[in-house]
């Protein structure tokens, strides 16, 4: 298996050559792969990232051509800036498109374009922080406005609306061209590293520059260092060999979170995760508030420490966006905010470790949207993973199917589970098996035309996960 490390004084020598302005940047690019990083702690993140052997030549590349630090992409990986950008328009961006923008932006704005915006946003900031603002960077305002919840990939009104108010329309238009993209490429997924970097810069091989080594006292140049090299996988049939496993071996493999607010499934959903090895807390028939509550005891239980992996399952009516519980008002819990009691620093026992989200929600008229093609395997929804190690599998149905026959199970559960306890499909990797599902319900839905399950299938794993330890 081939392991991403780079050396530890390399990654010394990066941290010492940034300036404050450049370490914030790094921070707010990379913060979804190491979500509970404190202020500008870029020593920890260049170490938190080597740890997860996330740091290959190919994404440090691409780190260091954002923060324009074209010397040390020289220095230290021996390629050029126009090497970078050929390899960028070919390969899929490995940072995330949304915070290479808000960098972007912040490149382009002023001191009194960020008062201006400081003044706009005094009702979501608070006043005591329009002072404040004055001092701050964009970056530092997206981050605020991120922990509120006013800013995310999939909404960006709030910020576009700013521009047009201080007479940014470049600006605006930045973001409106972005919101069009992700209609048609939808945002906020993370790539595989492993998988996807052994096409890109394929003999890229990290330098020791020798920083403030060999260098004369007038100045002189200095000495030439022989490389130090990490492998890249080669393109082909050997990349499965160098793809690692999720460890799944504590005993219970994790917990495993029911959230029935329908009644016909969780029995099955139960049954299923205990034969799988996993602590089930079920909880039915919550309201918002208990919902909270709930989420917020196990997000906080000592046990996901010992254990490698964690399960959601959610089971309600509402829309595409949000569940409502048995409050039955729509919009009504953000399906996003289930996912963050779970990653960063709300859980930071799961960081590193799988965390498997399955949703089946039935939406009422209003809020259905029809989809043609029955089956989306990578949906236009707000249900994204954002975060490294997450996996979103979500099913949403017609609620008039409940109020025709109250007791029916969903297909989509039914299906799930029936796959999951085959022992044969537990030795595939989970992926395999969520395709197998989604072609099961394809199949159904051709000759149930009276019940359409749409599905979203959205992951940032990094690792191929099985749910079987053999």
């Amino acid at each position: 298996m081939t392991v991403y490390r780079v050396p530890a004084r390399l990654l010394h020598q990066i941290e010492q050559e940034l300036d404050a302005e450049e370490k914030e940047t790094m921070v707010f690019l990379c913060q979804d792969l190491v979500p509970n990083l404190p202020g500008l702690d870029v020593q920890g993140l260049l170490v938190a990232l080597n740890e997860r052997e996330m740091l290959t030549p190919s994404y440090l590349a691409e780190l260091l051509y954002r923060l324009k630090r074209f010397d040390l992409l020289k220095k230290i990986l021996s390629v050029g800036r126009t090497t970078v950008e050929a390899q960028l328009a070919r390969h899929p961006l490995m940072l995330p498109k949304y915070r290479v923008l808000m960098t972007e932006i912040n490149e382009d704005l002023g001191k009194d374009d960020l008062q201006s915006l400081g003044f706009l946003l005094m009702n979501e900031l608070g006043a005591s922080n329009v002072k404040k603002a004055k001092e701050k960077s964009f970056l530092t305002i997206i981050n605020d406005l991120e922990k509120l919840d006013l800013v995310s990939p999939n909404q960006l009104d709030l910020i576009e609306n700013c521009f047009l108010h201080i007479h940014r329309k470049d600006l605006a238009k930045k973001i409106q061209k972005f919101k069009q993209e992700a209609l048609v490429h939808p945002v906020g997924h993370l790539p595989i590293c492993a998988n996807t970097l052994q096409a890109t810069f394929p003999k890229l091989s990290l330098a020791d520059p020798q920083v403030n080594k060999g260098r004369a006292l007038n100045g002189a140049g200095v000495v030439q260092a022989e490389p130090l090299h990490i492998p890249i996988p080669e393109t082909g049939g050997s990349a499965t060999q160098v793809i690692s496993k999720y460890k799944m071996q504590s005993q219970p493999l994790g917990v495993c979170l029911i959230i029935d607010c329908i009644g016909n499934d969780a029995g099955m959903l139960a049954d299923t995760f205990r034969a799988l090895r996993f602590e089930v807390r079920y909880h039915p028939f919550l309201n918002v508030d208990s919902m909270v509550c709930t989420l917020n005891d196990v997000a906080r239980l000592k046990e996901h420490k010992g254990y490698d992996a964690f399960v959601c399952v959610l089971v309600s009516r509402g829309d595409h966006q949000g569940i409502s519980c048995t409050d039955h008002v729509v919009p009504g819990f953000s399906l996003e905010r289930v996912k963050h009691f779970f990653v960063g620093d709300r859980c930071p026992h799961l960081l590193g470790k799988p965390k498997l989200f399955f949703v089946q929600n039935y939406v009422g008229a209003r809020s259905y949207q029809h989809n043609t093609s029955l089956v989306e395997a990578d949906g236009n929804l707000s249900t994204i993973p954002q975060v490294a190690d997450v996996l979103w599998s979500q099913s949403t149905l017609d609620a008039s199917v409940l109020d025709r026959s109250p007791n029916s199970s969903s297909y989509y559960l039914t299906a799930l589970a029936t796959l999951l306890r085959d022992p044969h499909k537990r030795n595939l990797p989970l992926l395999d098996i969520l395709v197998e599902l989604n072609n099961r319900v394809y199949e159904r839905n051709r000759t149930n035309p009276a019940e359409q399950y749409s599905l979203v299938l959205k992951h940032t794993l990094r690792k191929k996960l099985f749910l079987s330890s053999s």
